[in-house]
């Protein structure tokens, strides 16, 4: 029997999907529910995508916006974005258990923030603004030690009090290009501006922005697997568009996807945001499935073997 169906070539990018800041944020909640019991409260979602939050709930994990709304006698896991220095400091004046899951590469830029705060330098942060990794990093230190960029043009406005004096971080989920265009109108300006050790964006975004670009040009439309709550999933849709992809969207899942929207596309992108977990990947493969005769194929630029440990309290 012949397949009338249309044909389709699927090309997935790899790496994609979680990245080892999400997984171990995931498991510290599972741990805490396995030691502690239900119900173990977290402030915050633990990562920004719905369906990881949701099968949580199911596990027994209530999610709050603020520590107010938690009981004194419960355990709480701070979530995978960080927390200004007052919320721990809280928990403790509560006696409350606490697990802290923020990604080690954000703990990294807050003590980065710190060290340039004792040095007595200004700090500028370039990051987006109301996102919990920038709350929990400018709440590292005192109001106004940390000046948020968000735009070349910030950059290019920004009067700092004493130029010979300043340092600078950045979010670690942003846009590699768009940051770079800032970093360089800073130094531009201010030649002596210290930089991090390190990159500060994260491996696990530089990894799926780069096997988007990879992959981008050679797709007449890109899906992004991801919440539009989660930077690193909307700079994917944005570097997916720059890199060449006629069309990019960002779905939650393959029930957003607008079938007769799609038109005679022959090639799709597929790639996750880095709190996305796979089964929707492969969700959104079967979804095509049954509707095209599809072939996959993998747009892969490097290998991760990065495994962050667990905190003591759950180990």
């Amino acid at each position: 029997m012949n397949d009338e169906r249309p044909e389709i070539t699927l090309i997935l990018a790899a790496p994609r999907g979680f990245c080892a800041g999400v997984d171990r944020a995931i498991q510290i909640v599972e741990r805490a529910l396995e030691k502690f019991g239900a119900p173990v409260y977290v402030r915050h979602e633990i990562v920004h995508n719905r369906h990881v939050v949701e099968r949580l709930e199911k596990l027994g994990a209530v999610f709050v916006e603020e520590l107010d709304q938690c009981p004194d006698d419960r355990p709480v896991v701070f979530s995978a974005h960080g927390v200004p220095k007052h919320v721990p400091a809280e928990a403790e004046r509560r006696e409350m258990i606490y697990v802290d899951a923020t990604c080690p590469l954000v703990s990294k830029v807050h003590v980065e923030a710190e060290r340039h705060f004792k040095n007595d330098q200004e700090i500028v942060l370039i990051g987006h603004a109301g996102h919990p990794e920038v709350i929990g990093t400018m709440g590292q230190l005192p109001d106004g030690a940390i000046t948020l960029i968000e735009t070349v043009e910030d950059a290019q406005s920004f009067e700092p009090k004493d130029p010979s004096r300043l340092a600078f971080a950045t979010q670690t989920t942003l846009s590699v290009d768009d940051t770079s265009e800032i970093v360089a109108a800073l130094q531009a300006r201010f030649p002596q501006i210290a930089a991090p050790h390190k990159e500060d964006i994260c491996y696990a975004t530089t990894n799926r922005q780069a096997a988007v670009k990879a992959m981008a040009p050679r797709s007449d439309i890109v899906f992004v697997i991801g919440a539009p709550n989660s930077s690193n999933s909307v700079r994917l849709v944005e570097v997916a568009l720059k890199a060449g992809a006629k069309r990019a969207q960002l779905v939650s899942s393959a029930e957003q996807v607008d079938w007769d929207g799609l038109g005679d596309v022959t090639r799709v992108g597929i790639t996750a945001g880095a709190s996305a977990p796979e089964d929707l990947v492969q969700g959104l493969i079967d979804a095509f499935g049954e509707r095209f005769a599809t072939q996959v194929e993998e747009v892969r630029v490097t290998d991760e073997d990065v495994i962050f440990k667990l905190p003591k309290v759950v180990a």
